[in-house]
């Protein structure tokens, strides 16, 4: 057996990382199927594209509230929070039930913000209980296998969930989301994992909430890190904002797409069970750039129009792309002190994925009037040069 088998055994057959990965697994694929079949339920009652696409709006705004959110967080016990989290949105889904007609379409965007920001919060507590129920030197191979559970998650979620919404409308999938939340609230209920009393506040809550991005921005290993994240979602936002744009250079129909979400889901599932003992071997800066820098080398080769050229880039996107995150979240998991690591973790978040929303946007704006291919260059040669700085630091 080699010795990357063995690391990840040990985590898997870790009691508390394997109920964390099962929780992730079964929150995630109710999560996935509703984040599609929400649009096309909002589709279905108006008619209208761009309602459709608030769905994902809604979902992602909360994000920005990151830090004060996170505080939460670090004033509560993190096992309860959680627990808490998952039943009220296990309950707050199902009046979703009364979603019959483009009257009542409010509920569902007010679901779904509320929605994200508990999934803010959720992710924050969950980072900080992690940090404490796994080894320091075992949170790469846990990150990289959460990514590899998350990832392999998308790749049938939004296909399960489409597949019921076609069969029994949207409630359904509204319950199963609501199933998977009281699922995994039995499974943190099942975590035996000593935490310490949540701290009191030391001051007024706007300077408290700015901790987490102090902590951040004066850490020297951590700045860097969290720095290129978001550098690098936000030139991951312009890339897959021209994803139907190479589709239709390759002289497919929009379907091709699915392809290619499949190869990219394929490479972050193969590069979350690598990625501890890459971590291991190269620290987390060069960790980081070797994949930045592969994400940079496929993103440009995309604009070559072959079939087989575009999925392989596609896989390499979904290789070298959670490289980054993986070893930026790692890090601050490490090197933050566990009353401080909830508002860390979602500053950290807010630092790196909002950047990928700008993005996407941006992208969208660009792909008709510059064109694909001549972005996809400049996007391969940005990311290159976003490597650079992390591939001279030392892990």
């Amino acid at each position: 057996m080699t010795t990357t088998s063995w690391t990840l055994l040990r985590v898997v057959r870790d009691r508390e990382a394997g109920l964390f990965l099962t929780a992730v697994v079964v929150s995630g694929f109710g999560t996935s199927a509703l984040w599609l079949a929400s649009g096309v339920w909002v589709k279905d009652l108006t008619g209208s594209n761009g309602l459709a696409a608030l769905c994902v709006l809604a979902l992602w705004a909360p994000s920005l509230a990151g830090p004060p959110l996170g505080m939460l967080a670090d004033r509560a016990r993190r096992t309860p929070l959680l627990i808490g989290v998952n039943l009220a949105l296990a309950a707050l889904l199902t009046t979703l039930l009364t979603v019959d007609s483009r009257s009542r379409l409010w509920l569902l965007f007010a679901v779904l913000f509320a929605y994200g920001a508990a999934g803010v919060v959720h992710d924050a507590a969950e980072s900080a209980l992690v940090a404490a129920a796994v080894e320091p030197d075992l949170l790469g191979d846990f990150n990289g296998l959460r990514t590899t559970a998350a990832e392999g998650t998308k790749l049938l979620a939004p296909l399960a969930g489409a597949a019921l919404y076609a069969v029994y409308g949207g409630p359904a999938v509204v319950l199963l989301d609501a199933l998977t939340f009281v699922l995994a609230a039995g499974l943190y209920a099942s975590l035996h994992v000593r935490e310490e009393p949540p701290a009191r506040a030391a001051g007024p809550w706007w300077r408290e909430t700015a901790e987490g991005a102090r902590h951040l921005w004066a850490h020297a290993r951590l700045r860097p890190l969290v720095l290129a994240g978001g550098t690098t979602m936000l030139f991951a936002g312009l890339n897959g904002a021209l994803v139907y744009a190479v589709v239709d250079g390759l002289g497919h129909s929009p379907a091709f797409a699915g392809a290619l979400y499949a190869a990219q889901g394929a490479g972050s599932v193969a590069v979350g069970l690598a990625s501890g003992a890459a971590l291991r071997r190269l620290g987390h800066r060069r960790f980081a750039a070797c994949g930045i820098a592969l994400t940079g080398i496929a993103v440009a080769l995309r604009a070559v129009p072959s079939d087989p050229v575009v999925i392989g880039c596609s896989a390499a996107v979904g290789a070298g792309l959670p490289c980054v995150l993986i070893a930026a979240f790692s890090a601050v998991q490490r090197e933050t002190p566990h009353g401080l690591l909830g508002r860390a973790a979602a500053t950290a978040h807010t630092l790196v994925f909002v950047p990928n929303v700008a993005g996407l946007a941006v992208g969208a704006a660009l792909a008709d009037v510059v064109g694909h291919r001549p972005l996809l260059a400049v996007l391969g040669v940005a990311l290159a040069v976003t490597a650079v700085p992390l591939a001279r630091g030392r892990g």
